[in-house]
C-alpha cells in the first residue's frame, strides 16, 4: 500500500504554484510540479473541473481521470465571475511563485488577471498559460483541443499514411506533451528569476509545441532549401513498421545495430539475409526499412511469441510483448518496479495509482496529498491568504467561495 510520504522534501519543495487549469493538458503540469515537492493551490469554479466527472466513480465528482492527475494539490471553489474573487486571488498571487492556466488569454483578460496586472501585483510570478494558438497568430482567440491539434500538427496525416485511414491517436497525446512543455518552461523561468529576481509570461501555444514535436523526424527533404525531398522519417513511414504477427500474438522486434540486424536473421534461419548488401551499415539500411521490415514480419508468423522473446532476448536484439492495458500492472518489469501501487484515498477507498516515474537520490518525487474533493481545503487556503474567520463566512455563504461538504 502507497502511504503518503513526508520522508523527504521534493526538489521544488518551497514553491507555491496557482492551478487554474482544467481537463489533462494544465492538470498533469500542475500534478508533476506537485510530485515534485511544490505546494499546488487548484483553484476550481463552482462545478469543479470536469475531469471530476469521467467516469467510472466511487463518488460524484471523484472519477478516474481527476484522481489520475490531482494528487498533491490542494482544492480551493473560487467563483472568479463574481467580482468579490478577485480579491482573494490576488491575495493569492501576492503569496504565489507560479500561476498556470489553460484558458485562452482573452478570458483571463475579461476576468481581470491577465499577465500585464499580476506582474503589477508580483513581480516576481512566473505565469504560464497554454491555449491552442500563439497569440500572434490569426488564430489565438480560436478555442482548441487535443482532437483539434491532432489535426493541425500533422499527426492524423502520419496515421493516414500508414494506416490508410484518417484517425486520431488514440490517446492525449498533445495535451499530455504540452503539459510536459509546460513543466520545463516553468522550471526555466524559475532558474532565470534565481539570477534576475523577476518574473515573467511563459507561453505554451499547443499547435506551435505539437507541431515541434512532430517534425522533429519528420521535417525529411523539408529541412533543405530548396527541399530535398518530402518530409517524413522513412523509418517511421515503413508500413511494416508494426508489431508484427506471430503464430498465436503479435511482438514489437526492432533490429538497430548492424549486429542487431545479423543476428536476428541467424536466428530466424536466414543465414543468407546476414550479408544482404541492404544491411551493410545505417546509411545503407536507410533506403530500404520498408523491404526489411516486411522480412521481419515473413521471418516470425511460424512461431509463437514466447519463443521469439526467449532468443531475441538472449541475443540482446530489442524486443518486447504487446501489453494489454489491463494486463500492465502485471508485466514482469513494471510489477517488479511497484509502478501501479494501491493507495488509500480518504474518500474513495483503495485505488491503484500511477506513481512518479521519475526518481531522485536525495530527494522524493512522491505522493504527499491524494485528490482533494471539491472545495476540500477552501477554508484553510482562504485562512492562509490572510482573510478573517468572518469574511470567509461571508463568503461561502455568497457562494463565491464554497467547502466541500463534511465526510
Amino acid at each position: 500500500m502507497q502511504e503518503l510520504s513526508a520522508a523527504r522534501p521534493g526538489p521544488l519543495a518551497g514553491i507555491k504554484v496557482l492551478d487554474l487549469t482544467t481537463v489533462v493538458l494544465g492538470p498533469l503540469a500542475t500534478q508533476i510540479l506537485g510530485d515534485l515537492g511544490a505546494e499546488v493551490i487548484k483553484i476550481e469554479g463552482p462545478d469543479g473541473d470536469i475531469m471530476r466527472y469521467a467516469g467510472p466513480a466511487r463518488h460524484r465528482g471523484m472519477g478516474h481521470v481527476f484522481l489520475n492527475l490531482n494528487r498533491n494539490k490542494r482544492s480551493l471553489v473560487l467563483d472568479l465571475k463574481q467580482p468579490e474573487a478577485a480579491a482573494v486571488l490576488l491575495g493569492l498571487v501576492t503569496r504565489s511563485d507560479v500561476l498556470v492556466h489553460n484558458m485562452r488569454p482573452q478570458a483571463m483578460a475579461r476576468l481581470g488577471f491577465a499577465w500585464e496586472r499580476l506582474e503589477q501585483v508580483n513581480p516576481r510570478l512566473v505565469y504560464c498559460t497554454a491555449q491552442g494558438y500563439g497569440r500572434d497568430g490569426p488564430f489565438a482567440d480560436r478555442p482548441a483541443f487535443d482532437d483539434i491539434i491532432q489535426g493541425g500538427c500533422g499527426l492524423v496525416a502520419l496515421e493516414t499514411a500508414t494506416g490508410g485511414e484518417a484517425r486520431f491517436v488514440p490517446t492525449l497525446i498533445g495535451d499530455k506533451t504540452v503539459g510536459l512543455t509546460m513543466v520545463y518552461a516553468v522550471m526555466a523561468a524559475l532558474l532565470q528569476r534565481g539570477h534576475t529576481g523577476r518574473g515573467q509570461l511563459v507561453e505554451v501555444p499547443m499547435l506551435e509545441t505539437m507541431t515541434a514535436f512532430v517534425m522533429a523526424e519528420h521535417m525529411g527533404g523539408l529541412t533543405f532549401d530548396p527541399p530535398l525531398g518530402p518530409p517524413g522519417y522513412a523509418r517511421m513511414l515503413a508500413p511494416d513498421r508494426r508489431p508484427h504477427r506471430t503464430a498465436d500474438g503479435h511482438i514489437c522486434i526492432l533490429p538497430y545495430t548492424d549486429r542487431h540486424w545479423r543476428d536476428f536473421f541467424r536466428l530466424a534461419g536466414r543465414p543468407e539475409l546476414a550479408d544482404d548488401p541492404r544491411l551493410a551499415d545505417a546509411e545503407t539500411r536507410s533506403h530500404h526499412f520498408a523491404e526489411l521490415y516486411a522480412i521481419v514480419a515473413d521471418c516470425v508468423r511460424a512461431a509463437p511469441t514466447a519463443y521469439w522473446l526467449e532468443r531475441l532476448k538472449a541475443a540482446d536484439i530489442p524486443c518486447g510483448p504487446v501489453n494489454p492495458l489491463a494486463e500492465l500492472a502485471n508485466d514482469e518489469h513494471l510489477a517488479a518496479v511497484d509502478f501501479f501501487p494501491r493507495a488509500e484515498h480518504p474518500s474513495e477507498g483503495p485505488i491503484r495509482i500511477v506513481r512518479p516515474p521519475v526518481r531522485f537520490s536525495a530527494a522524493d518525487c512522491a505522493l504527499r496529498r491524494p485528490a482533494p474533493r471539491l472545495g476540500e481545503h477552501s477554508r484553510e487556503i482562504l485562512r492562509e491568504a490572510g482573510l478573517g474567520e468572518a469574511a470567509i463566512t461571508d463568503l461561502l455563504a455568497r457562494r463565491i467561495a464554497i467547502e466541500a461538504a463534511p465526510e
